[in-house]
């Protein structure tokens, strides 16, 4: 049985964690505030994680769930007016942890997962593309391993810590919500304060 798509996420659904976080006092350093933060990329991930979920099962085909993560992708990635610079920074930092977990789910619908390997190698071979400022091969690269993460593949996160931040770092913090919400898809409630 095919969910309606309002099921998967909606615009007042982002709209209602981006007026939390215009409410809210946001400290990055602080445990709620970040709590927050990665409940709101979790949550995206989850919905996207479903719809994944849902092609596999059948329950949709590959033009509806490739319309679904478009759907989300533009309302997530959209421009997200915000006074606050601080907190403009914050979403986009969620923003681009996101990207890597849209383009891993629409290659995965689209071609399947990527070559059997570790999940960490995709991610090593993209910061090496992106020291060489090769940023379209890094997101290629980090993508394949989120594809490998809808084949039932584990992240083993450790695999940041020897890393330099950047933008690989970001996107690998999006597959590391992915995993989560692959492995526990009803985590985040929007409600839950």
């Amino acid at each position: 049985m095919s969910a309606p798509p309002e099921e998967f996420y909606s615009e007042e659904r982002w709209q209602n964690w981006l007026d939390r976080i215009r409410d809210e006092d946001i400290d990055p350093e602080n445990e709620d505030s970040a709590r927050l933060l990665l409940n709101l990329q979790d949550d995206v991930a989850i919905a996207v994680a479903k719809i994944v979920t849902a092609y596999d099962d059948e329950d949709i085909d590959e033009e509806t769930a490739l319309s679904e993560l478009t759907e989300i992708r533009e309302t997530v990635l959209g421009e997200v007016d915000f006074e606050d610079e601080e907190k403009a920074m914050l979403i986009d930092g969620v923003q681009t942890s996101l990207l890597c977990v849209f383009y891993a789910a629409e290659e995965y619908v689209a071609h399947g997962p990527a070559e059997e390997a570790p999940v960490e190698e995709y991610i090593r071979e993209a910061e090496k593309a992106e020291s060489a400022e090769d940023l379209d091969s890094a997101l290629g690269l980090v993508a394949a391993g989120g594809t490998r993460i809808f084949a039932g593949d584990e992240l083993d996160i450790s695999v940041m810590e020897e890393m330099e931040y950047g933008l690989v770092t970001e996107w690998a913090n999006g597959l590391d919500s992915l995993q989560s919400a692959m492995s526990d898809p009803e985590l985040v409630e929007e409600d839950d304060e």
